[in-house]
């Protein structure tokens, strides 16, 4: 199983960027999916989320209406739009599926990680 992250980099306050997630060796449709991200010195916390389908969609306090995340079972892929980014959005970002029932929220609820992409805001 292989999670691979893409689309990470040096941006502007302001700016915009997606994130893509490519899924291989599990039927995606099968996994909910998350986003997380850490932060230099912090936890890691919870970015967004998805059901099976994308149907339902979950944010991390105070990311709703910036963030978006979305998937394409048929592709494998698992996107993250990011809008009006901050320098406190700069963390190394992260996608995980799992196939329990557990919060989505919560990082324990997660079978498969990524290696993580580096997202960095300037001021």
């Amino acid at each position: 199983v292989q999670l691979v992250e893409s689309g990470g980099g040096l941006v502007q306050a302001g700016d915009s960027l997606g994130l893509a997630c490519l899924v291989s060796g599990l039927t995606i449709s099968n996994y909910r999916v998350g986003w997380f991200r850490q932060a230099p010195g912090k936890e890691r916390e919870f970015v967004a989320g998805a059901d099976w389908t994308g149907t339902y969609t979950y944010y991390g306090d105070s990311l709703k209406g910036r963030f978006t995340v979305s998937r394409d079972n048929a592709a494998n892929l698992v996107r993250l739009r990011m809008n009006s980014l901050r320098p406190e959005d700069t963390a190394v970002y992260y996608c995980a599926a799992t196939s329990g029932w557990e919060n989505i929220k919560t990082r324990s609820a997660y079978n498969y990680w990524g290696q993580g992409t580096q997202v960095t805001v300037s001021s």
